[in-house]
């Protein structure tokens, strides 16, 4: 599990540091803090809600699973000063709240592993250094959700590591020369590079979500707005329980909503809660109820399996 504390608060660089490439070591948490790699000393997550993390260190947590391009890495709260979990987590902490802003902003985190005290906790990282901490890169945090651990809810972040094809500009503390910027905004790429990106991923029906659009006239079931391009309705389906990322939702209409792009964005990453009377919270302040049309049966299991997932 990973040791977080309050510590530094100060902006410093997301992404790549300049000078420092991916398998470099370092013999103590000092030495990372000094070169800007993970500034806190002690915590394990360096960030704050507002911009996102900049690094996190996975040092054997019991509790973090680690197979080297993919992880799943868990938050900090909760503990006493034996280092004994006693209370849930929340997304709340400064460290679980930068995580949570940088999957929302698609924005890198950067891993470090350390060595574990002992061989059990050296088990749970993959390929750990012998000594002191290694950077290995950078992270995108593609999901992140509550799981009941030894009877404590803890957050917990899937994390997937960036593909090297791929250039990741740092920001942050840094200046940018005049050249490359025009009016505050970077000049860009007039002709991208294309590459193919093979991949796979869960089938979905069209005729389920349209079916549900069109049963509701393209009505957003949250906020009630109706948007329209070129005098045609537009909405989205909205997977209540996710079909992908492990979740194993169902692509039935009982698990779908008609919902407007807002509302979608919000709904997905936990900003709107629907609860099983089908009132509504937006950031944990009450909004009103669920529109629903008497045609359209929706499964309250995957209402709560959404609540859950986001819910204190």
């Amino acid at each position: 599990m990973s040791l977080a504390a309050e510590g530094p608060a100060e902006a410093g660089q997301i992404g790549e540091i300049p000078g420092v490439a991916e398998g470099q070591l370092f013999p103590s948490r000092e030495e990372l803090a000094r070169a800007g790699v993970h500034r806190e000393v002690r915590a394990g997550i360096t960030g704050k809600a507002a911009r996102g993390a900049e690094s996190i260190v996975l040092s054997g947590g019991y509790d973090d699973i680690d197979r080297g391009d993919t992880l799943i890495y868990t938050g900090h709260g909760g503990q006493n000063e034996a280092k004994e979990q006693v209370s849930d987590q929340s997304f709340s902490a400064r460290g679980n709240a930068a995580l949570k802003t940088s999957m929302i902003l698609a924005a890198p985190v950067r891993v470090i592993r350390g060595r574990g005290k002992n061989e059990r906790r050296n088990a749970h990282i993959f390929n750990p250094p012998l000594h002191g901490y290694r950077y290995d890169g950078l992270y995108f945090v593609v999901e992140c959700r509550y799981e009941v651990i030894d009877d404590f809810r803890m957050c917990r972040f899937v994390m997937v590591k960036a593909d090297p094809v791929d250039t990741i500009t740092p920001s942050g503390s840094f200046e940018i020369s005049s050249e490359k910027w025009h009016g505050g905004l970077p000049l860009g790429n007039s002709n991208p590079d294309r590459r193919a990106v093979n991949g796979s991923r869960v089938s979905r029906s069209a005729e389920v979500a349209n079916s549900v659009k069109k049963l509701y006239d393209h009505t957003c079931q949250i906020c009630g707005n109706r948007l329209e391009v070129s005098g045609r309705g537009y909405s989205e389906g909205a997977h209540i329980q996710p079909v992908s990322g492990g979740h194993d939702g169902p692509d039935v209409p009982e698990n779908m909503l008609c919902l407007c792009p807002n509302c979608h964005v919000q709904f997905d990453y936990g900003a709107i809660i629907i609860h099983e009377d089908y009132t509504l919270t937006c950031n944990g302040e009450p909004v009103g109820e669920l529109r629903r049309s008497p045609a359209h049966r929706i499964d309250k299991m995957h209402l709560a399996y959404h609540c859950q997932r986001f819910t204190e």
